[in-house]
Parts: C-alpha cells; sequence; structure tokens
C-alpha cells in the first residue's frame, strides 16, 4: 500500500527557491516571524525541520501560493499485515 510521506529537504529546496524569486533575505523572513534568529529558518531551507502549519500558512500567503505548492509530497510502499 502506498501512503504520501512529506519530503522534507524537496520542501525545504521549495521554500529557499520561493524565497530568491520573491527577492526576499532569510532575514526578511526571521523578522516577519518575529523569530531572535535565523536559525529556524535554515532548518526548514536544508530540511532539517519542517513549519508549523500556521507558519507554513504565512509562507504561502508571502509567496503567494498554496501550502500544496510548497510542500513536496513522496509516495512510500508500506506492508500491511
Amino acid at each position: 500500500m502506498n501512503f504520501p510521506v512529506i519530503n522534507t529537504v524537496a520542501t525545504g529546496q521549495n521554500i529557499n527557491r520561493m524565497r530568491i524569486e520573491a527577492g526576499m533575505a532569510v532575514r526578511d523572513k526571521q523578522d516577519v516571524f518575529g523569530f531572535t534568529t535565523p536559525q529556524a529558518i535554515y532548518k526548514w531551507i536544508h530540511g532539517a525541520a519542517m513549519p508549523t502549519i500556521d507558519n507554513m500558512v504565512i509562507l504561502a500567503a508571502m509567496f503567494d501560493v498554496t501550502v500544496d505548492e510548497i510542500i513536496a509530497v513522496d509516495t512510500v510502499d508500506v506492508k500491511c499485515g
């Protein structure tokens, strides 16, 4: 049976690509989210962590895309039983 899984590295690449296309620096996004350091954003970009749902919605609004356009989904074959 195939199940969807989020590809965190590809999602991070999407976030970074959209950030660059929007002409935004990481520090610009840091300010929007009220983070004191940019580490969380760098973790998103490198696929080490995912934004929370509310932060994902903010990213989608910032980039004028849907959340589905940011999140990269793969499928994994899982054996049941």
